[in-house]
Order: C-alpha cells, then sequence, then structure tokens
C-alpha cells in the first residue's frame, strides 16, 4: 500500500525512513567515500522527510533514494574541492561490513577500499550513476530520473565507470587468498624480509599512507616494487616492535588494525590481483579511524 493511500503520521515517517536506511547510507558512502559524511546526508534526508506532504508521495522508499543521491553528490562536488588541499594521500573512511556484507545493497560493489578511491577519478554524477547500478543494481530508467538525465546518457555515465575500472585494475583473488597474501605481507613488514616483498608486490605497486598530516605517514604515495619494499624495510624496526594488531574486515575484506600503546593508530588494507600487491592502504588519519573503531565495539 502507498504512503498516499494512509493516514499521514510520523510514526509512519519514521517506519518508511528505518525501511530504507540501510540503502540510503550505502548509497551516500559509496558516492562520499566518507562515514561521517553519508550519515550527515542521511540524517538531513530523515529532516526533508518529516517536513516533506508526505500524502503526496506515492513511493517513499523512491522519495528517499532520490533525495539521499542528490544531496550526496551536491556534497561530492564540494568535497572534490576539499580533497585538493587535503595533506597528504586521501583514502576514504574504512566501514566495518562484518554485519552487513553488502552495505544496504543487492551487491557488494563499489565497496572495496581500491574501488572507492579509484572512483574518486570520475566527477560525482559519473560515480552515482555506476553505483546505482552496480551495487544496487538500478534500472537505467531510474538512474536517468534521479540524476535527471536521459536513459541513453544513464548508460554512458556507468560504462564510463566500467571503463576506468577496468584500466586500473586486472582480476581480483578469491577472499581467502587475499587474506593469505595479507597475512605474508604483514610477516614480512615486520621483519623486513625485503627479498619476501620483493616476491609479492608488483612492479607498479603504490603504498598510500592517509594520515591527514599526522606524524609518521608519508605525504606522498610509494611507488614501484624497489622503492615499496625498501621504504617498508627501513621503517620496520622502528614501527612494527611496540605495536598489536587485531584481525577485522573493512570494506567487505580482510584487514589488519594495528594498535600503539593500545590505541589503534593504523588500518592497514591490501589491494591484490593474480599477479601480486598492487596497492598497500595504511589508514592512519585519527579522524577516519575512530569512528571505524567505534563501529567495532557496537
Amino acid at each position: 500500500m502507498h504512503a498516499g493511500s494512509r493516514p499521514d503520521n510520523l510514526d509512519r515517517a519514521m517506519e518508511d525512513f528505518l525501511a530504507v536506511r540501510p540503502q540510503l547510507f550505502g548509497i551516500a558512502y559509496r558516492v562520499l567515500g566518507s562515514m561521517v559524511e553519508a550519515e550527515d546526508i542521511v540524517q538531513d534526508t530523515w529532516v526533508r522527510w518529516q517536513n516533506t506532504d508526505r500524502t503526496k508521495v506515492k513511493e517513499p522508499a523512491a522519495f528517499l533514494t532520490t533525495v539521499v543521491t542528490r544531496l550526496a553528490i551536491n556534497l561530492a562536488q564540494s568535497a572534490r574541492v576539499r580533497r585538493e588541499s587535503y595533506v597528504g594521500p586521501w583514502l576514504p573512511d574504512p566501514v566495518d561490513t562484518t554485519e552487513d556484507p553488502q552495505l544496504g545493497a543487492e551487491r557488494a560493489e563499489a565497496l572495496e577500499l581500491a574501488v572507492l578511491m579509484l572512483l574518486e577519478k570520475l566527477n560525482p554524477v559519473e560515480r552515482t550513476a555506476y553505483v546505482l547500478r552496480e551495487a544496487f543494481d538500478y534500472p537505467y530508467g531510474r538512474i536517468a530520473e534521479i540524476l535527471e538525465t536521459t536513459e541513453a546518457n544513464a548508460r554512458q555515465l556507468v560504462s564510463r565507470g566500467r571503463k576506468h575500472l577496468a584500466a586500473e585494475r586486472t582480476a581480483r583473488v578469491t577472499r581467502t587468498a587475499h587474506r593469505r597474501l595479507l597475512e605474508v605481507f604483514l610477516s614480512a613488514a615486520q621483519t623486513g624480509e625485503l627479498s619476501v616483498l620483493e616476491d609479492i608486490l608488483t612492479a607498479d605497486v603504490v603504498s598510500y599512507s592517509d594520515g591527514g598530516g599526522t606524524r609518521g605517514a608519508s605525504k606522498i604515495p610509494v611507488v614501484g616494487r624497489t622503492h615499496v619494499s625498501r621504504y617498508l624495510v627501513a621503517f620496520a624496526p622502528r614501527f612494527w616492535p611496540q605495536t598489536d594488531i587485531r584481525w577485522v574486515e573493512a570494506n567487505g575484506l580482510p584487514a589488519v588494525l594495528i594498535f600503539t600503546g593500545g590505541e589503534p593508530v593504523a588500518l592497514l588494507s591490501l589491494d591484490v590481483s593474480q599477479e601480486g600487491i598492487d596497492r598497500i592502504m595504511w589508514v592512519m588519519n585519527p579522524a577516519k579511524l575512530a569512528p571505524y573503531v567505534a563501529s567495532l565495539q557496537d
């Protein structure tokens, strides 16, 4: 039964909103790459829903999805400008996906940290079209309605996203193989085994440290097998001896949370292809780590 055929009240509004809240957050997070910004957008959508004449809304889910998507696009456009002045490499906020492996979507697409980072190179509308299609399986006609464009253009937008990712990433490995290679990498990084690191890193591997200006985080990406492996060996004796680790899941893949003195200092995540490790991602910004760690404790 549609909302327009029922007496309207706030309880019904809350029920309709909560029914699609996971999807709303999933869309906003994938478009923005920020847990905090996604939560803000979802909250803003709730406020707008309360202030809407809901008796005229026939499909609450469609209405709420349209609102959250357009708000996310608007914020993403301004976020692109802000990230140009970000200190050091920018990585998406990690999210715990143990309870919701697909993060409110039909499929767990556009969720891995590496994919979200690559999608950042698309403009917000292209990114949104790709997310709605690949993660949420929206028909092209519906995507066109949300983005206020033609169905033909919606198809082109999604195609650009697919081509971009295909150009940047080769075939991925299984989750089991990913975990196994992360274990090998972690051991070699901790002990400074140069030959092992050189064996598991791809030739054009890149190491990103997102510290947002935090002391100890590299302000530029380290590129190439030789540079990355020597970089890891050099800081091994200074970094690892005083740390503890916890195996976690972040964005659908195994990851390692690193602690110093009981405080989280980094989340280590890898992007792995059949050729080896393509990307090493160190999320060290306390503003990004804190919400993630808090979500683990819930």
